[in-house]
């Protein structure tokens, strides 16, 4: 099926392309990368009277660290990420960029406009929520950083106001001895996880100072696993705990049912996930090199 006619417009800048989000009102939409706005524009779910093209915009697909923070530019590439060594200095990044569907989507899709799609299903956000991260927004009125927790309100839904964009998203690198890791059970690789689980931590000595448990596909929202946080903060990590903490995942998840489980199995999915990526980033936190990928049914 073929998109409802549109009109196109090429943004110059950041600030053109929020003067004419204000100008051209609800009707128009953002195209970054367009891995999602396309597949649901060809649908006829979406079906903007405009599109504002981001892609001519020069200088905002950077990934560079400044002080203790790495910064991306609204258009950096999911395949940018993945290759670059910027961002490698914080691994769970790179097992996410590394796993989002296939080739195509990865060298297209963006990290901006990844998180202002706010999709339920998407990657990048429940990695963020573990840790330190703002999302900078610009628009006719200035600019302004929020953090991504407040940035994002419910599905498919930002606080970005109608003239507003992403303009830069900003990543705090974690201190010494620190780990993260991301783990998806996927079908195949193009297709959204059935479920996922981002696990950051911090040692200090054998013990867990530090940690974020983040749940991806089982609700609205990513979900952080606060309970199971706090068996594991102050504590030595045991396969007991971790256990604990995946049970609280498990409890913490909200699910629906669909053609990938029903909600039983998501939860007793996103228990396995986080015991996984708890090890991974524990391994990761001691120094270990460890490849993590996700799995695939």
């Amino acid at each position: 099926m073929y998109p409802q006619a549109f009109t196109y417009h090429r943004a110059s800048s950041l600030k053109d392309a929020a003067t004419l989000l204000s100008q051209l009102g609800e009707g128009a939409k953002l195209l970054a990368g367009g891995q999602s706005l396309i597949p649901l524009m060809k649908l006829r779910f979406a079906n903007p009277t405009h599109l504002v093209d981001l892609n001519f915009v020069q200088g905002i697909s950077y990934i560079q660290q400044k002080n203790d923070a790495l910064h991306f530019g609204a258009l950096a590439r999911h395949a940018e990420i993945e290759k670059s060594p910027t961002a490698a200095k914080i691994p769970v990044l790179r097992d996410c960029a590394a796993g989002i569907a296939d080739v195509q989507v990865r060298n297209r899709g963006t990290i901006g406009g990844s998180l202002a799609e706010a999709d339920p299903g998407g990657d990048w956000a429940t990695v963020l929520l573990t840790l330190s991260c703002e999302v900078r927004c610009v628009g006719l009125s200035g600019e302004r950083s929020l953090k991504l927790s407040e940035f994002l309100k419910d599905a498919y839904t930002t606080s970005l106001a109608s003239d507003e964009l992403v303009s830069e998203v900003v990543v705090k690198v974690p201190p010494e001895n620190s780990g993260g890791a991301y783990i998806a059970f996927k079908r195949t690789a193009p297709v959204y996880p059935t479920a996922s689980a981002a696990v950051q931590l911090r040692l200090e000595g054998d013990h867990c100072r530090e940690i974020a448990i983040a749940l991806g596909c089982v609700g609205l929202l990513p979900i952080r696993v606060r309970e199971g946080e706090s068996v594991l903060r102050g504590q030595q990590i045991t396969p007991k705990l971790v256990e604990s903490a995946a049970e609280a995942a498990r409890a913490a998840a909200d699910p629906q049912p669909d053609m990938r489980g029903s909600a039983e199995y998501k939860r007793q999915l996103v228990g396995a996930l986080v015991k996984r990526a708890t090890e991974a980033a524990l391994q990761r936190a001691r120094g270990q090199q460890v490849e993590v990928s996700h799995i695939y049914a």
